[in-house]
């Protein structure tokens, strides 16, 4: 993406320069990681360093707010009558290996603040997911949300502690022994 500073249109370009901040964040933390100067995110949105601070206090609020647009982006997609509990899986295991960076916000488990208010949203997310597919009888009946999230909780733990250059294969064969243990 190219880093370009846009002029300045003012206050009626706020929720471009916020959406801007939050792609850019998105893929600075993925490439460089969860330490990547703020100002390569404000270069890469096109907006100056004071853009950034007007719209996030600090790091950790706009690598929430990246993890808020990723939620958002899921439950929208999970809204459509035919995602299936696979393809939803399949999209939050991409996501995992692209943020693995934010990992280190993460560790400690989500116990409280916004993070636990996100996590309770995907599991809530995920059971309508399951109720589908445990309908159409896609997956075994006694399989669970709080399943799938601990599933995912481990996934994520073990990518955060592989290589970068082996973080895809790894997500692969630990997808493949997840999704194993789903079939009905």
């Amino acid at each position: 993406m190219a880093e370009q500073r846009r002029v300045n249109r003012g206050p009626g370009a706020a929720a471009a320069n916020r959406t801007a901040l939050i792609a850019a964040a998105r893929e600075v933390f993925a490439e460089s990681g969860f330490d990547a100067p703020l100002s390569l995110i404000a270069r890469r949105a096109g907006v100056g360093q004071g853009s950034l601070y007007r719209h996030f206090a600090d790091r950790e609020a706009l690598a929430l707010a990246v993890f808020e647009d990723n939620v958002v982006g899921l439950e929208t997609y999970a809204a459509q009558p035919d995602t299936g509990i696979d393809q939803m899986l399949e999209l939050i295991v991409d996501q995992v290996v692209t943020s693995i960076a934010f990992v280190e916000l993460i560790d400690p488990p989500l116990t409280g603040g916004p993070l636990a208010g996100m996590s309770v949203r995907v599991g809530a997310m995920l059971a309508g997911l399951l109720e589908r597919a445990r309908d159409r009888g896609e997956i075994r009946a006694d399989l669970t949300a709080a399943d799938l999230m601990l599933a995912l909780s481990m996934l994520a733990a073990l990518l955060a502690r592989a290589a970068p250059h082996d973080r895809a294969r790894t997500a692969e064969h630990g997808w493949a022994l997840i999704r194993r243990g789903l079939d009905a």
